[in-house]
């Protein structure tokens, strides 16, 4: 008869008040000095032990190792505050670089200015741009020409005519629905004639 093992491998299961046996020699492991249980040649089992008083065999679950051991609890310890230890300079460096950008996009677009005023002031220096913005912004003629101005007052000029401001304007226009119900209204209105 074969031994049977535990489910881990340790060895063969041992029964409560079954006295140890050899077992055949295994990894090096020392062989248990005992005297070898005689076994019937008829059904296989043990002569020491009647079949009645058997007891139940219990299987043994091996050991679990735990979930955390103590270097991974560390390790995990020191991880966090590497992080923790990290957060505020990595807050303090994205601030700083969206600080830059947003300065580099205010210089951008004051370059951007002094290029336009740098274009206006070299306008002024020509002697033919003086002139025209002369005329245009403060009316100045040269002596003889004589100056048209033209007003677009269209209330001033109506009241200059004579004629009252809101004469010239039309009325809006009605809704829709008004119109059509008012014309729903008009052909009843012919048919009860």
């Amino acid at each position: 008869m074969t031994q049977r093992l535990t489910p881990g491998g340790q060895g063969p299961a041992r029964r409560p008040g079954q006295r140890s046996r050899a077992a055949p020699p295994r990894s090096g492991r020392p062989v248990s000095r005992g005297a070898e249980p005689k076994e019937s040649a008829d059904t296989g089992r043990s002569a020491n032990r009647p079949a009645a008083r058997r007891a139940p065999v219990r299987r043994t679950n091996a050991p679990q190792p735990r979930r955390f051991t103590g270097r991974a609890t560390v390790l995990l310890v020191v991880l966090v505050a590497l992080a923790l230890g990290y957060t505020y300079p990595v807050r303090v460096y994205l601030t700083q670089q969206s600080d830059i950008a947003r300065m580099e996009q205010a210089q951008a677009e004051q370059r951007e200015r002094i290029g336009e005023l740098s274009e206006q002031a070299a306008l002024w220096k020509d002697k033919r741009y003086i002139e025209i913005q002369a005329r245009k912004r403060f009316y100045m003629v040269y002596p003889g020409e004589v100056p048209l101005v033209v007003l677009t007052d269209p209330e001033g000029a109506a009241r200059d005519a004579g004629t009252p401001p809101d004469a010239g304007k039309s009325q809006p226009a009605d809704p829709w629905y008004d119109t059509l119900w008012s014309s729903i209204q008009a052909a009843d209105a012919e048919t009860d004639r």
